[in-house]
């Protein structure tokens, strides 16, 4: 049966609906990582807290920071912390610096650092 002028065969079209999805994929896959990406980065921001205000605490009562600090963190995330006390009279200030992961290879973040101060108990 012949096509009228206008009309489209219907076996022309097929396919096109599965080339589209593949030629967004990659947005699609790029949009999702970014958006695991910040989690994360929000996440080792709320860790860092988390450890500075632990170190903060121990060393307040002369226990050492660093390990407060480290125990305080989730365990993937405690072989890139850090913690530097400052003891500042009747108080000591502690700052946490914990490495930020990432998802991609090559891109680097960067660490995620907070500071939290308490007074000392003696």
């Amino acid at each position: 049966m012949p096509y009228r002028r206008g009309h489209h065969r219907p076996d022309r079209d097929r396919g096109q609906a599965a080339l589209e999805y593949l030629g967004f994929l990659p947005v699609l896959l790029i949009v999702g990582m970014a958006v695991v990406q910040l989690g994360l980065i929000a996440y080792t921001a709320q860790q860092a807290g988390t450890a500075a205000r632990a170190g903060a605490r121990s060393a307040s009562l002369d226990r050492g920071a660093q390990g407060a600090c480290t125990a305080a963190v989730s365990s993937w995330l405690a072989d890139g912390t850090a913690c530097v006390p400052v003891g500042l009279g009747k108080e000591v200030t502690v700052t946490a610096t914990v490495d930020i992961p990432s998802i991609v290879p090559g891109w680097d973040f960067g660490p995620a650092s907070k500071t939290a101060t308490m007074p000392k108990d003696r």
